[in-house]
């Protein structure tokens, strides 16, 4: 076994690997970037080694630097994780020449799939069902739509070299296909360096079902289950369970065969996953086979008790696979949820900003958070937005579900977007819970999905009101006891006036309104009470503040909720949900200028890719303007309405910041 490694990775893949290093007793190294000289797993790693400037390019792809600071600490072997460089057979390459130990698959296995048109042609050979579809080398634009054409629309165009969703694209009509391949190409080329295209044939309403396969370099392969990866947005999953519901025993059985077939078929060995789309009348076909380990290998860890990590390293090390397929067994069920920085109400916009509060669900046998960030750090343009994987076992899918919903009740962030809310009622809505699962579902429920209150703007308010108060109230006591005077009357907060009502007037900003509560404390003691005019509704509240944490009494309804503040903005948290809101300043009557509107904007930080409109040329309503990319995905700026772009004021390669302007935009009369 090794004695020390290097993870040439970031964030949460990287600290994983971490605990099932050092819980084996191997020492770690970590490489990290500018960006990343604070991070925790840098903080985590026994030894780490500085590799370059923010941007990917410049540090974690750069092969050379990685293996410099594997032969400067002494690392025997290196993990790439997912991402980056796990998928990049000239870098197993290079590693074999430097004698360093690749933790994953030979370089002829990722070379075989790394092309997904290749891969295909292998899987066929091996008698490996597929979808119908174009994977030749002709990448004749005109032959690409013929192909598309001759299937029959929708057809999903994909990246020969991608993964995890980039450089692909579904094309439901031949008027759109160009302008989709060029959105895909640039996505592509951006991503892996290659804008090559297959296309196929679009299923409708598939499955998305993958195979986990562990294979050693003694004959041995086993399948370690599988996983329901169903549930996506932008074709990258949000959700993965496993076991999949609703397989019999012969389905799994087969999906399993075919899957340790397929990675024999290339001489595989290590932690490999092979993805197929199941079809609602039990029909599977061959999609991909990704190379290394999955975003979602916990589930399967849940299930079977075993460590995929562990697995992997003694697989590196010439071991032998710890079980045969008859001792690997499969207990209970397991859900993963992703939770990244993003605006689900804004197409899954990704968001930057810092972790302004950060509260986790506690772990325990039955709940488990994968994470590479801590409360303060900041979620950059550089990398993914992920934040952290919720992870849940139970003894069957109910129980797990339940949990699931409990887990993300009791995740608490503030400082930016999070889809946390989103995934939240994905976890309780009916169809999810029926287990109606298909790579549609988020587009076909989104009346149960987004946008979803879980309660009243009056309840929202008189909670808001009573955090106020009772918050007044204590700076005015820690005032008081600071005082010579502590009974003086300019530390009393009870809105004492003489012959009249205790009232208090507070100016709130809630859900993109300026709204007025008028507070009359009733009582005082320990739980003072006050009732809140609220819309036009008398609301009593009573309460008590410790810390950051709210035990409310609304009409003799008790609820505990945390309250985190940051930059100005109070976020609310309880079982329900969350909501935001803020205490508005007096008016002084001077306004901030706005600048001026109507001309588009970036959504966040970005690089401009590409300019698509020509300065004085009309053009219709919702034709693409300019590309730019941001957190590894692309994002297309349209026109609102007819008009003329008159300047642009950015060209290809430059940083944009978010909310700046990028073009000058006429209207059309």
């Amino acid at each position: 076994m090794f004695n020390k490694i290097l993870i040439a990775n970031r964030g949460e893949i990287a600290c994983r690997i971490m605990r099932s290093a050092h819980a084996m007793g191997i020492s770690t190294v970590a490489v990290y970037s500018d960006a990343d000289r604070n991070a925790l797993h840098v903080t985590m790693a026994d030894e780490a080694v500085a590799i370059g400037p923010a941007p990917a390019r410049e540090s974690y792809l750069c092969a050379d630097k990685v293996l410099e600071a594997a032969r400067r600490t002494g690392a025997e072997a290196i993990h790439p994780g997912y991402g980056f460089l796990s998928e990049n057979a000239d870098f197993c390459r290079a590693c074999e020449a430097a004698g360093i130990v690749f933790i994953g698959p030979p370089t002829a296995a990722i070379e075989a799939m790394g092309s997904k048109s290749a891969a295909k042609n292998i899987m066929s050979q091996a008698q490996v069902p597929l979808v119908p579809g174009y994977h030749g080398e002709d990448q004749d634009p005109a032959v690409l739509q013929q192909h598309a054409d001759d299937m029959g629309y929708p057809v999903l165009l994909k990246a020969v070299a991608g993964g995890g969703g980039k450089g692909m694209r579904q094309v439901w009509e031949a008027e759109k296909f160009q302008e989709q391949l060029e959105a895909a190409q640039r996505e592509s080329q951006s991503s892996f360096g290659n804008s090559d295209m297959l296309v196929e044939k679009y299923l409708t309403q598939p499955r998305h079902v993958e195979i986990q396969v562990f294979c050693d370099a003694h004959g041995n392969a086993v399948y370690l289950s599988e996983r329901d990866c169903s549930v996506q947005r932008r074709h990258q999953k949000v959700i993965e369970e496993a076991p999949a519901p609703g397989l019999d025993a012969d389905l799994r059985q087969a999906m399993g065969e075919t899957a340790v077939q397929a990675a024999c078929a290339i001489d595989y060995r290590g932690a490999g996953t092979v993805e197929f789309l199941l079809d609602s009348d039990g029909a599977f076909y061959f999609m991909e086979m990704n190379t290394r380990l999955q975003v979602e290998h916990p589930v399967t860890e849940m299930i079977t008790g075993l460590d995929l990590v562990e697995w992997q390293l003694r697989i590196a090390a010439g071991e032998t696979l710890p079980l045969a397929q008859e001792q690997v067994t499969v207990n209970g069920h397991a859900f993963e949820a992703r939770i990244y920085a993003e605006d689900p109400d804004n197409d899954f916009m990704p968001a930057t900003g810092v972790l302004g509060f950060l509260q986790t669900p506690q772990e325990s046998a039955v709940l488990r958070v994968d994470t590479g960030v801590r409360q303060g750090d900041e979620v950059s343009i550089y990398y993914d937005p992920m934040i952290a994987k919720l992870i849940v076992w139970g003894e069957d899918r109910q129980q797990a579900l339940r949990l699931l919903a409990k887990g993300l009740s009791q995740y608490r962030v503030a400082g930016l977007s999070t889809n946390i809310d989103f995934l939240y009622n994905l976890s309780t809505c009916a169809p999810f819970a029926a287990a109606q699962l298909d790579t549609g579902f988020i587009d076909r429920h989104r009346d149960l999905l987004f946008d979803q209150a879980q309660t009243s703007q009056q309840e929202d308010l008189a909670l808001a009101s009573l955090y106020i108060l009772l918050r007044r109230r204590q700076q005015a006591r820690s005032r008081a006891s600071a005082h010579g005077d502590p009974w003086s009357p300019w530390h009393t907060t009870s809105g004492w006036r003489m012959n009249e009502p205790h009232l208090q007037r507070l100016a709130l900003y809630y859900r993109d309104q300026e709204l007025e509560v008028t507070a009359e404390q009733l009582s005082s003691g320990e739980s003072p009470v006050y009732r809140l005019h609220i819309d036009e509704h008398l609301v009593e509240v009573t309460g008590q503040l410790n810390g950051d944490e709210l035990l409310a009494d609304i009409d003799g309804f008790r609820q505990k909720i945390t309250v985190a503040k940051h930059d100005g903005v109070f976020s609310a948290y309880r079982s329900s949900g969350a909501f935001q809101f803020s205490l508005l300043a007096p008016d002084t009557g001077e306004a901030g200028d706005t600048g001026p509107g109507g001309n588009p904007r970036a959504p966040m930080n970005g690089t401009i890719v590409a300019l698509l409109a020509k300065p004085g040329v009309a053009v219709a309503a919702d034709t693409p303007l300019l590309v730019m990319e941001a957190m590894k995905m692309e994002h297309t700026i349209r026109a609102s309405t007819a008009g003329v772009v008159t300047e642009f004021y950015c060209q290809p390669g430059d940083l944009v910041d978010g909310n700046a302007e990028l073009l000058n935009f006429a209207p059309q009369e």
